[in-house]
């Protein structure tokens, strides 16, 4: 069988990712954006809940001078009015260029061909449609994308690589803080005054769609309020 270029392409880019998470494990963060920067350039995003900024904030000062980073952002029909605020206001105050991505169907037609409220019957399915595929489809154009994963969020994201391969994607995936603590967030906001959700501040640690989003109690950890009592901990856009 006769391999293709395509094939070629992703071997070596899949390479590259391997080899990089081994040789910056220990970078900084900054460290980690300039090396996406300037690997990838225009083909590499930012993707960004509107929980904070300080990703989409870190790549802004990685990227070569005049470039605006893309940060995309999934516009699901279910975020709380402070998620589109705080969209609204990294949009206008930060250097970078937010790209909205909405899912196929709307909230009513969803409702529509589905029936009503589809996160409480088979979360799964609504987060494959309205987070999954709208950013499968807003990431064709790149060959690397950025997250703000941390390995102390949840047992889930323990071994999150602060480079790696998204085998899913065929695409570089870059966490730059995977090795951040919540105290060293909390640092970088202050010390850069970065946008964050209001939600944070009134009892949120993560903060997703509102009708499958709760307050997190004292001792929890950081994604326990996220579809909680349904025994799911992730959407599907990070395995």
């Amino acid at each position: 069988m006769t391999t293709t270029q395509e094939e070629r392409d992703t071997e070596e880019l899949k390479a590259l990712a391997e080899q990089a998470g081994r040789e910056l494990e220990d970078a900084s963060a900054l460290e980690i954006l300039t090396w996406a920067a300037g690997t990838f350039g225009k083909r590499f995003c930012v993707t960004s809940s509107m929980e904070d900024a300080v990703v989409a904030h870190l790549a802004s000062r990685a990227m070569p001078g005049g470039t605006k980073v893309d940060v995309i952002f999934l516009d699901t029909g279910y975020h709380f009015e402070e998620t589109i605020g705080t969209r609204d206001a990294v949009d206008a105050v930060m250097d970078v260029n937010v790209i909205t991505l909405t899912p196929r169907l709307t909230v009513a037609e969803q409702d529509a061909q589905y029936g009503p409220k589809l996160h409480d019957r088979d979360p799964d399915l609504c987060c494959a449609m309205r987070k999954v595929q709208p950013l499968e489809e807003g990431l064709e154009g790149y060959r690397a994308w950025a997250t703000g994963l941390r390995r102390d969020e949840s047992p889930t994201r323990a071994n999150t690589p602060v480079v790696g391969w998204d085998e899913k994607r065929q695409k570089v995936k870059i966490s730059p803080i995977a090795r951040w603590t919540q105290d060293d967030v909390d640092a970088y906001v202050a010390e850069h005054g970065v946008l964050t959700n209001p939600l944070l501040t009134d009892g949120y640690a993560s903060v997703g769609c509102a009708p499958c989003t709760r307050r997190v109690l004292e001792g929890e950890d950081a994604r326990a309020g996220r579809w909680a009592g349904r025994g799911k901990t992730e959407c599907g856009l990070h395995g």
